[in-house]
């Protein structure tokens, strides 16, 4: 239960520190898992003291255990080696300070090592870390790239040498840090970090030599592995060499078997690049040149056609066909009106012979009663019938007399 105090009724420091002795007292033992940081082994002294250190956070915890327990395992366990301790949380009041007491240690083991990096790389691929479709592009010709390595090593000169000699206009930022031990994985980890935020840094390379596996070790740490799968930025991870396959490989966008490698992805070569330019240069000639002596040849064909040689031929052949057709048009129509006019003479001839006009210039007459009937016969007649007489010159008037 909470205790109840105020500022009255305040609790010594004695009973305080008295207080969270007996909480910790109540943990019981326990099995912790760390990195040896510090060892002191005095002379003399029975107890051998240990700083035991999280090699994901920046946390450490103090170690202490007889001599007789830490000499059993004192063959394979030094400085940087990770144990895993059984030990009693022990709370020291008159200095307010936290401790385990350790009764057992045990080594980490490169198998155990092993089945925990797998079962972690598992953990991870599932949540779709290690993801394909999430792998981010190199950009072609980066502007600036963040180089994360050791101080002065060979990984540092492999990535800088070779990427200047591919091109020598490329500019690095770089953060050197630990790339082993206790510390590497937090200065990894800041480094990403502050190169991710500069949005002037186009990629970012991480790039360590060879080792052991306990020494890379910090490039499959899960804090490293997901602060490279938040990264905006492109992730080049140069781990190592080819057998070497930290989980760091597996989340970065493009793994590089070693950090000469890397300098070979993260840049073009100037020379194979202008190589390139120039044989695309010739083909685009050599294509447009294709083209031309292509349309020159159809020109020259098309110039060798009678109708090119003679652009007024065929206006004339059309006019010669004009000119044909009209006399044809002429001679048809002259030979109709002719024959039209042969036809209407003959008609006249026809209807002028047939005319009682022309009966009447042979001296014959028409006789007709006042109504306009024609007199055929004698009896259609009677005396003294007025009847008009019509002549070729005219008509008058004649009276029947008998």
């Amino acid at each position: 239960m909470a205790l109840l105090t105020t500022a009255e009724a305040p609790l010594p420091v004695g009973e305080v520190s008295r207080l969270i002795g007996g909480w910790i007292d109540r943990l019981g033992g326990i099995w912790v898992e760390g990195q040896i940081t510090q060892l002191s082994r005095r002379p003399g002294a029975g107890v051998v003291f240990l700083t035991l250190r999280d090699p994901s956070h920046d946390i450490s915890l103090s170690v202490t255990c007889y001599r007789q327990v830490f000499d059993a395992i004192a063959d394979v366990v030094s400085e940087g080696a990770r144990v895993v301790v059984r030990a009693k949380p022990e709370w020291y009041a008159p200095r307010g300070q936290l401790s385990l007491r350790a009764t057992e240690i045990r080594p980490v083991g490169i198998g155990d090592l092993l089945v925990r990096l797998e079962r972690l790389k598992r953990s991870l691929g599932a949540e779709g870390l290690f993801a394909a479709d999430r792998k981010k592009p190199l950009p072609f010709l980066p502007q600036l790239i963040g180089l994360v390595c050791g101080r002065a090593s060979a990984a540092e000169r492999d990535v800088l040498e070779n990427a200047r000699r591919r091109w020598p206009a490329v500019r690095f930022e770089v953060r050197n840090t630990a790339v082993q031990g206790v510390n590497a994985v937090a200065q990894v980890v800041q480094a990403v970090e502050e190169l991710d935020a500069l949005p002037e840094v186009d990629v970012i390379v991480v790039a360590r030599g060879g080792g052991s596996v306990e020494d890379l070790l910090p490039f499959s740490d899960e804090q490293l592995v997901r602060t490279v799968a938040a990264c905006r930025t492109p992730v080049v991870s140069a781990i190592g060499h080819e057998p070497d396959s930290p989980l760091l490989d597996l989340v970065a966008d493009v793994r590089a078997s070693t950090p000469t490698d890397a300098a070979k992805r993260i840049v073009p070569d100037v020379g194979e690049e202008l190589e390139r330019v120039q044989a695309l240069r010739d083909r685009a000639l050599r294509s447009v040149r294709g083209l031309l002596d292509r349309e020159e040849r159809g020109l020259a064909h098309a110039l060798a056609r009678p109708v090119m040689r003679r652009p007024r031929r065929m206006v004339e052949e059309r006019a010669a066909e004009v000119s044909a057709l009209a006399d044809r048009s002429r001679r048809v129509l002259r030979h109709q009106l002719d024959r039209a006019d042969s036809e209407l003479s003959h008609t006249l001839a026809r209807v002028v012979a047939l005319s009682p006009a022309a009966t009447l210039e042979r001296g014959y007459a028409v006789l007709q009663r006042p109504d306009g009937t024609v007199v055929r016969s004698p009896a259609e007649v009677t005396a003294a019938e007025e009847l008009r007489a019509r002549v070729a010159e005219g008509e008058f008037t004649v009276r029947v007399t008998e």
